[in-house]
């Protein structure tokens, strides 16, 4: 005769009783987390922090300073859309809770608004310009750190500049509408970053948003490890 088959349960934890993708409690110290989902443990930099409001309900906290404990997740659409239908949430909270029903497109539009900001910023103290031209006297000038290029910009301008710099690590996340606003004007194809703080913190929420701006079928799905 047979095991008989595990509840949901027993099925979502491991053999120490924690929820399967969800750590136990752990000090938010030390530069690792582990994702709610995955189990994975990555440089928190890189994932999206969410805390549970005084109401219950889910919120994203994409710089990580609200107060209450961390529910980390790595930094993808389809892991927050796994996180709701596992109820991840629950199991890391060890609670019952309300998430929105838009969560994946608000922590989207937290992180655009991080990098546009982070671009701002980088503007108004002298750290970035756009536009093609000004672009390559920079590149040629030295001391760029990041590259930026419009998501719906065409190619063979992007392709120019890139071959300019072929080691500058390039931001493609936002749209022309969205430089725009981040340089104080309509439309932006193009701009350059200077070296530092500023172009390493936007790369890395850059490569955040990317994770909820990828193709659906882009998503490479890590629940293999997990037990259903």
């Amino acid at each position: 005769m047979g095991k008989p088959d595990r509840t949901m349960d027993e099925a979502d934890t491991t053999p120490d009783g924690t929820p399967d993708g969800a750590a136990p409690d752990e000090a938010e110290t030390g530069p690792l987390r582990r994702c709610i989902v995955t189990g994975e443990r990555l440089a928190k930099e890189t994932m999206v922090r969410c805390v549970v409001g005084p109401d219950g309900m889910i919120v994203p906290d994409v710089g990580a300073a609200l107060p209450g404990r961390g529910l980390w997740l790595t930094s993808r659409r389809d892991i927050v859309a796994t996180a709701v239908k596992k109820r991840a949430f629950d199991r890391a909270a060890r609670r019952s809770v309300t998430i929105p029903a838009d969560l994946a497109d608000r922590i989207e539009l937290l992180l655009v608004q991080r990098c546009r900001d982070a671009v701002g910023l980088a503007r108004r103290s002298g750290k970035a310009v756009a536009g093609f031209e000004k672009v390559g006297q920079a590149i040629r000038k030295g001391g760029v750190g990041l590259l930026v290029a419009a998501s719906d910009g065409a190619d063979g301008g992007r392709q120019k500049i890139t071959a300019m710099a072929p080691g500058l690590p390039v931001m493609d996340q936002l749209d022309a509408a969205e430089l725009g606003a981040a340089f104080g004007r309509d439309h932006v194809v193009h701009g350059a970053i200077g070296a530092g703080a500023l172009a390493a913190r936007l790369q890395v929420d850059a490569a955040r948003l990317a994770g909820f701006r990828m193709p659906a079928d882009a998503a490479s799905p890590r629940e293999g490890s997990r037990r259903t």
